[in-house]
């Protein structure tokens, strides 16, 4: 099985939640997309932690110099933290959606979202 990108994982998703019916959700649709731009946003913190390090240097007036952890950081930190939170929300709207009717045993929506294939 070939792992699928980030993108294609969202593409994926997007039409089994289509299929599904989900995607019509206003719950779905809003967290997934705010899914989306912490995932860009941790994408683009990973760059910039990897240009400038884990540590950088401020000068001071007489020339003095000292060295901090890069606030990219602790940004990242956050940002993570952010979208495992919306991940966890985004799961339980998929989960709990249409739980009345009888659902399939191997969810495609699940499996796309925990980077699984849905031809298997």
């Amino acid at each position: 099985m070939a792992k699928m990108t980030l993108s294609e994982q969202a593409q994926e998703i997007i039409k089994i939640a289509e299929e599904s019916g989900v995607q019509s959700n206003f719950f779905f649709l809003t967290t997934f997309k705010r899914y989306q731009v912490q995932l860009n946003l941790l994408n683009d913190l990973e760059k910039a932690i990897k240009e400038d390090g884990t540590t950088v240097t401020k000068e001071y007036v007489k020339g003095r110099k000292n060295v901090y952890s890069n606030p990219a950081l602790k940004e990242y930190n956050t940002t993570t933290d952010s979208a495992n939170r919306t991940v966890a929300t985004l799961m339980k709207i998929i989960k709990n959606y249409n739980v009345n009717e009888t659902a399939e045993e191997d969810d495609p929506l699940l499996n796309i979202i925990n980077g699984g294939d849905d031809n298997e």
